[in-house]
C-alpha cells in the first residue's frame, strides 16, 4: 500500500468509526452543562462545559475546512496542555484530518525536521517562543505550510507574516463556514473509517531521527475498551464524576490516552496543570480522583514529604514518623498480598487515616485518589509501598508508542513490583523469545506484517511520498 502526499490515509473498504470527535459530541448532548474541562486563568480555574467544548470544535473543524485542510492533511501542534490543543486535536480529527503533536520544548532544528517528515499544512504554535521557531527556517523548506496559528498574541502582534493567523481570528473564520456551510464538518465524520489514521506519534528516535507512529481509530478505541474494563481496577470502571490532572506533554501518547481520549470516552474532567512546575499546587486544588504519573513525579512527591517532615517541630516529626513506619507495614503487607489489604494492615489502615493519612493525602494533592498508574521507567519499591500504605494505590504499567499507550499492567490482587504486571487483553507472548506481542486482528497486510488492532500499523517514513510499513 503506497501512501503518496495528499492521499488520505485511509483504507476505503473498512468499516465506520465512532470517531473521539463523535464521542465529544455525544457528550455534549448527553451532559451539556457537565464540567469538560478547566484552565487556570489569572489564578481563577475557568470551566468548560461539555456544550462549549464541542461547540469550539465545531467551530475549529469548519475553521480547517475553511482553510483548506482536506482528509488526511496533517495538522500539528506545539504547546503546553491547554484547551486549545484539545480542541485543535479533535476538530482535526474531526474533519478527518491528522493531528500531529510535538513537544514544547522542540528547538527550531527539531521543528523544521518534523514538519518537513510530517508534511503539517497547519500549525499551531503556542506563543512569540514557539512562532519564533518556524519563522526562523527558510520558508522554501515548509512550503506546505500554509498557516501558523497562535494563542498567545503578545510579541506576535507587529510580525509581518501572511501565514500568522491569531486563534480568534481562526474560531471567526470557522464561524463564518459554519453559517455557510452548516452540515460539512458532521457529513466529513460520518465518512470516517476505523483504519483512518487520526494521529502520528513520534517516537524518540534511539536508532535514527525519530519517525511517526500512525494509530487509526481502531488502535484508540480498541485500548479505551480496555483501559476502562473494570478489571484493571479492581472492579471499579471509571465514569464521568471522575477527575483528572493533565500536565505531561500532548504529544505523547500516554497523556492522550489517559487525559484528553480518556475524557471525550467516558466523560470525565480534566483540569490542565499551569506547568510542569506548578504540578504539585495544581493537585492539591484539584484533588483528582485518578491520576498517572512518571516515577520522578512520584519520587518528587515523596521527597517532599520527607524534607518537609525534616524541617517540622520536634512533636510533628514524630509524629509524620510515627505515620510513615505504620504506611511502611501496611504497604509491604498489601504488596505481598497482591496489592489487597489483609485484616492487619486493613485495622492499622483505619487507625492511621484519622491520625496522619487523611491530611498526608490531602496535602499531596490525592485525597480522592482511588486509582494511579506509573510508567515509562522503573521505580522504587519504597516509593509505591509508601503510597500503596497511605491508601494511594499506584500501579505499574507498560505500553508503548506502536500499540497506543497499554500493554501490561499490574492490578489489584495480582501486583508485584519490580514488574509491568499481566497482559492486558489481546497481549500474548512471543513463542521465540517470550516478549510480549500484540496478537493480530485487523485484515490488512503491510510488508508481510499483520498489525494487531491495538496495534500501529506502521511507522510514518520521510520524505513523502511514503510506503506505509516499519
Amino acid at each position: 500500500m503506497v501512501l503518496t502526499d495528499g492521499e488520505p490515509l485511509v483504507a476505503e473498504e473498512s468499516p465506520r468509526a465512532v470517531t473521539i470527535a463523535h464521542q465529544i459530541q455525544t457528550m455534549s448532548l448527553l451532559r451539556p452543562q457537565k464540567v469538560a474541562m478547566r484552565e487556570k486563568d489569572f489564578g481563577i480555574w475557568q470551566e468548560y462545559t461539555w456544550e462549549k467544548t464541542w461547540d469550539l470544535v465545531h467551530i475549529a473543524a469548519h475553521g480547517l475546512l475553511a482553510l483548506g485542510v482536506d482528509v488526511g492533511d496533517r495538522v500539528s501542534i506545539q504547546s503546553e496542555n491547554r484547551p486549545e490543543w484539545l480542541i485543535l486535536d479533535f476538530a482535526t480529527v474531526a474533519v478527518r484530518g491528522i493531528t500531529v503533536g510535538f513537544y514544547p520544548t522542540n528547538p527550531t532544528a527539531e521543528v523544521e525536521y518534523l514538519l518537513t517528515d510530517c508534511g503539517s499544512v497547519l500549525h499551531l504554535a503556542e506563543d512569540q517562543e514557539q512562532v519564533d521557531r518556524v519563522l526562523e527556517i527558510d520558508s522554501s523548506k515548509i512550503a506546505g505550510v500554509r498557516k501558523i496559528l497562535y494563542c498567545e498574541p503578545r510579541g506576535v502582534r507587529q510580525y509581518d507574516d501572511e501565514r500568522l493567523l491569531a486563534w480568534d481570528d481562526f474560531l471567526a473564520i470557522g464561524r463564518e463556514h459554519r453559517l455557510a456551510h452548516e452540515h460539512a464538518v458532521e457529513d466529513l465524520m460520518d465518512q470516517a473509517h476505523v483504519d483512518d489514521v487520526m494521529t502520528l506519534v513520534y517516537t524518540s528516535g534511539t536508532t535514527g531521527p525519530p519517525k511517526g507512529a500512525m494509530l487509526t481509530h481502531a488502535n484508540v478505541a480498541y485500548c479505551m475498551s480496555y483501559f476502562d474494563d473494570a478489571g484493571l481496577r479492581g472492579g471499579r470502571a471509571p465514569g464521568n464524576d471522575d477527575v483528572q490532572v493533565c500536565y505531561l506533554p500532548l504529544c505523547h501518547v500516554a497523556e492522550r490516552i489517559f487525559s484528553t481520549f480518556h475524557a471525550a470516552h467516558i466523560g470525565l474532567t480534566l483540569n490542565f496543570a499551569e506547568s510542569i512546575d506548578t504540578v504539585q499546587e495544581n493537585l492539591r486544588e484539584v484533588q483528582p480522583t485518578l491520576f498517572f504519573a512518571v516515577p520522578r513525579i512520584w519520587e518528587k512527591l515523596h521527597a517532599g514529604v520527607t524534607i518537609k517532615g525534616a524541617d517540622a517541630s520536634a512533636f510533628k516529626r514524630l509524629w509524620l514518623g510515627f505515620g510513615l513506619f505504620l504506611a511502611g507495614v501496611i504497604g509491604r503487607a498489601k504488596v505481598d498480598n497482591g496489592g489487597l489489604h489483609t485484616f492487619r494492615s486493613r485495622l492499622l489502615a483505619a487507625i492511621g487515616y484519622p491520625l496522619v493519612f487523611r491530611a498526608l493525602k490531602e496535602r499531596l494533592g490525592l485525597r480522592r485518589c482511588w486509582y494511579a498508574g506509573s510508567g515509562a521507567a522503573p521505580i522504587a519499591p519504597e516509593i509505591l509501598e509508601f503510597f500503596m500504605g497511605i491508601g494511594v494505590p499506584v500501579y505499574e504499567l507498560y505500553g508503548m508508542t506502536e500499540n497506543s499507550a497499554i500493554a501490561t499492567a499490574n492490578f489489584p490482587g495480582h501486583l508485584k513490583l519490580g514488574t509491568v504486571g499481566e497482559p492486558i487483553g489481546k497481549t500474548g507472548r512471543s513463542s521465540a523469545f517470550g516478549s510480549m506481542r500484540k496478537r493480530a486482528r485487523s485484515r490488512s497486510s503491510i510488508r508481510g506484517c499483520l498489525p494487531a488492532t491495538g496495534t500501529s500499523p506502521s511507522r510514518r517514513q520521510r520524505p513523502l511520498p511514503m510506503t506505509a510499513g516499519s
